[in-house]
């Protein structure tokens, strides 16, 4: 049964165990869709937690139609940049004020522990208050030395109506992501989460509307990729397209954007190198080491799935590791204890399952777990280490997303970033160091959207966020977050000393004379 612990029921409404019929949220208004039904089964227990229907062709249409109607009556660009960051403002309140049923809700759909739930609930309103700032801060240059009586400057403008697809592994810190800065910058647009997770998503347009967001800027679909993650992302009237997700499904989404030549950011997968060295503060190089690995089961695209040793430290780390990762608390995500929930579907379970087999065939030491962990009717995997990894191990190159950490030795640090940059993948990176040489080399030479140096998986909102290579496009985050949504445009203005080219001037091969012609 869907319950909470006791005392966390603050401001939720409605009966946990009861699921709940969700709508499309679209023009302001929760509306009735016609689709195919569904729903979200718990990971941990397969119960049901909410109804849905699947949003159709005519559903994205009119999703899109109501986007496209806010940009064009500029109900919402046109506002000031204090305006928008007040109703931005007023949306992080309005998150913190529920976040007891948010964060129920990303629990029983993804898996995920309660505790942690909260914190990513937090962080979202935090995103959403950064995000109110810099609706203040869009800002275009002047250009004073383009010529005498000439002055230029250039302007942003929102693209337009943006389509946003996001995941399932942290749906409501994703959107916080990329939505608040699509309206920072002005922009409307139609969101479609995940249909393993859209509960909190859909929750968002609720959350909207109390903070005073205008009817038609922003309208949110239920669905499955097929039709309607497809016709949103090809439809003529979206501009800028920004996606998280798979590789794999992201170059479907450069190949729409593609023919309707529309903006496109891509947040994709990451194969992620965690670099130890022996001079390291191993005492805190090995919490980040498990927080990297095991964090939402592994289902992250900044995992730090590939854990780099040095040579003179790899036997006692590993030790030491094994040892910590034993204990690791898996279970009900409902339990105050647990640290790692369940893995979010049967689909990715057996993919995980799977690469550690293959991890097996291929010589890979298995120094800890490999298996499923019978809890309940849930689908749960024991934290995996492999050791006696090569580069070339699918183990080693391959996203797994799922709690399996590969571990590879190093000597010395050109080694380490060698090794790391081995990979198609480049979305983050971290190392362990006490040498400041070691560490400014890896921050240059590290081929990734984010280096962290003695930390891990540290984000505040004002850094930018996005990868190298097949991580993906862009970047999310930051005041580069809000200009992702923007068009430049050039303005100049002549006030004196115009020089005429054409009238008056003998042009090559006409007579040296003009006369006017009569009209007519």
């Amino acid at each position: 049964m869907l319950s909470f612990p006791e005392g966390s029921m603050t401001n939720f409404m409605g009966d946990p165990a009861e699921p709940r019929s969700f709508s499309h949220w679209i023009g302001g208004q929760w509306r009735e869709g016609a689709g195919t039904p569904f729903e979200r089964l718990n990971p941990a227990d397969d119960r049901c937690v909410c109804h849905y229907r699947d949003a159709t062709i005519a559903d994205v249409d009119q999703a899109v139609a109501a986007a496209k109607a806010a940009m064009e009556s500029r109900i919402w660009r046109s506002l000031s940049g204090a305006d928008r960051s007040g109703i931005l403002m007023r949306t992080a309140a309005e998150i913190l004020r529920r976040r007891e049923e948010l964060a129920f809700f990303e629990t029983a759909e993804s898996g995920k522990p309660l505790r942690q739930a909260r914190i990513e609930i937090e962080r979202s309103a935090a995103l959403w208050e950064y995000a109110a700032s810099q609706a203040r801060s869009v800002t275009g240059d002047s250009f004073s030395a383009v010529g005498d009586g000439l002055a230029a400057m250039t302007v942003r403008e929102p693209v337009g109506v943006a389509a946003i697809v996001t995941p399932w592994n942290f749906p409501f810190l994703i959107i916080g992501q990329k939505l608040p800065f699509a309206l920072a910058a002005g922009c409307s647009a139609v969101v479609k989460p995940s249909e393993l997770t859209p509960a909190t998503t859909l929750l968002l347009g609720e959350i909207l509307s109390a903070a005073g967001l205008p009817t038609g800027v922003v309208n949110i679909l239920a669905g499955h990729g097929m039709p309607a993650g497809d016709h949103l992302i090809s439809h003529p009237d979206v501009d800028i397209i920004s996606f998280t997700g798979s590789t794999k499904v992201g170059r479907r989404v450069m190949q729409a954007a593609s023919r309707g030549i529309k903006k496109v950011s891509l947040e994709l997968g990451g194969k992620n190198a965690h670099i130890v060295c022996a001079d390291a503060n191993l005492d805190q190089a090995h919490d980040a080491v498990l927080h990297g690995a095991f964090l939402n089961a592994g289902q992250s695209c900044n995992c730090g799935s590939r854990l780099l040793l040095d040579r003179a430290i790899a036997d006692a780390f590993i030790q030491r590791l094994v040892a910590d990762a034993s204990q690791i608390p898996v279970g009900d995500p409902l339990e105050g204890a647990t640290v790692v929930g369940p893995i979010i579907n049967k689909a990715q379970f057996d993919k995980i399952l799977g690469y550690i087999e293959t991890g097996r065939r291929e010589g890979a030491t298995l120094r800890l777990g490999g298996r499923a962990r019978p809890v309940g009717s849930g689908r749960y995997i024991e934290p995996t280490i492999f050791s006696d990894v090569t580069p070339d191990m699918v183990i080693a190159r391959e996203e797994i997303f799922g709690p399996v950490l590969s571990i590879l030795v190093f000597d010395g640090v050109d080694e380490a970033i060698r090794l790391a940059n081995d990979s198609i993948y480049g979305l983050s990176a971290g190392i362990w160091t006490s040498d400041l040489a070691a560490a400014m080399k890896a921050a240059e030479e590290l081929k990734a959207g984010t280096i962290w140096i003695n930390t891990y998986l540290d984000g505040p909102a004002e850094l930018p966020f996005g990868g190298y290579g097949h991580s993906g496009i862009g970047r999310e985050n930051g005041l580069l977050g809000v200009e992702e949504f923007t068009e430049i445009k050039t303005v100049q203005i002549r006030s004196r000393g115009y020089q005429n080219r054409w009238v008056g001037k003998a042009l090559p091969g006409a007579p040296a004379t003009v006369t006017a012609t009569p009209a007519g």
